[in-house]
């Protein structure tokens, strides 16, 4: 059968993750399911670009949102390409299927006094676990990172004097980031009280209470907790962090380019999304301001 033909392909030479096989597989299903009840003894090889049209309106129909089903012709334009790269096809059906328009969410970010209350604040311990939390959140925003970069951090990658991590991100391209004297003096005292209490800790910088190497969990953990108690945003995960950094530097007049690199966007465009944050922000202060807004 075809579909098991693709998932194979999927599979071994994609070499997709199970995870992401099985949402193919769930789509393509439901795509039948649905052709099934319409036509006698429906052959995915026979399907016309009708048959789709009819499906898309089926789903929003239901309710599924525009990311959903966006997802969904996603499977089936990959899965037709398939067939008609193969030859199993004559033509593809989804050659002139438009994808639904998906309305821009803009990128929430924790407020510049939000943060500042948070990391200057007493909010946390002397023990191990407030000064190892202090510097995660204190690392989120001075540099930006990923959850994942920050997770396989190790010492070498920082520098405390010349104050610039090494960070390794997506398509395992490296960058170099500077970070301000504070981060370098809250990472001394972090570093020296962890090498005290896990001398044979190996080289990963951040550990868990028990000395293991962190994960991203518990992370996300440190920083929801810790974000809960400065802000109201509905998400406060490490990438809201993220936004706050890039969002924070381009309001204060940073260079989109720079934020590009700092961040490690393969591509400007993904860097511009926080143009439209910093503009909302003006307009905000606009309407609140001017006497005539």
């Amino acid at each position: 059968m075809n579909l098991e033909i693709f998932l194979n392909f999927l599979k071994y030479e994609k070499r997709y993750s199970a995870h992401t096989i099985t949402a193919y597989e769930n789509d393509l299903n439901q795509f039948i399911l649905f052709g099934s009840q319409l036509i006698d003894d429906f052959s995915l090889e026979q399907v016309d670009y009708h048959l789709i049209r009819q499906w898309i309106i089926s789903l929003m129909n239901e309710g599924s949102v525009s990311r959903t089903v966006n997802r969904k012709i996603s499977t089936l334009k990959s899965f037709y390409r398939f067939l008609h790269r193969e030859g199993l096809i004559q033509t593809n059906p989804t050659d002139h299927v438009i994808m639904p328009k998906m309305a821009k969410k803009l990128p929430e970010f924790v407020q510049e006094k939000e943060i500042n209350f948070l990391l200057d604040g007493q909010f946390f311990g002397a023990d191990f676990e407030g000064v190892r939390d202090r510097a995660i959140l204190t690392f989120f925003y001075s540099s930006g990172i990923r959850l994942s970069e920050l997770v396989g951090l190790r010492f070498g990658d920082v520098n405390l004097d010349t104050q610039i991590v090494k960070v390794t991100g997506k398509r395992n391209k490296d960058r170099l980031i500077p970070f301000p004297v504070e981060m370098s003096q809250i990472l001394r005292v972090y570093i020296q009280m962890r090498n005290t209490l896990f001398p044979d800790a190996g080289n990963i910088l951040f550990l868990t209470n028990n000395g293991d190497p962190v994960y991203s969990k518990l992370i996300y953990r440190v920083v929801n907790k810790h974000l809960s108690l400065v802000t109201t945003i509905d998400k406060r995960s490490p990438h809201i962090l993220r936004h706050s950094y890039a969002t924070h530097l381009l309001n204060r007049g940073a260079d989109l380019n720079a934020i590009k690199e700092l961040l490690g966007h393969a591509n400007l465009a993904a860097t511009q999304v926080y143009t439209h944050t910093s503009f909302e922000q003006l307009k905000k202060v606009y309407k609140q301001a001017h006497p005539r807004a």
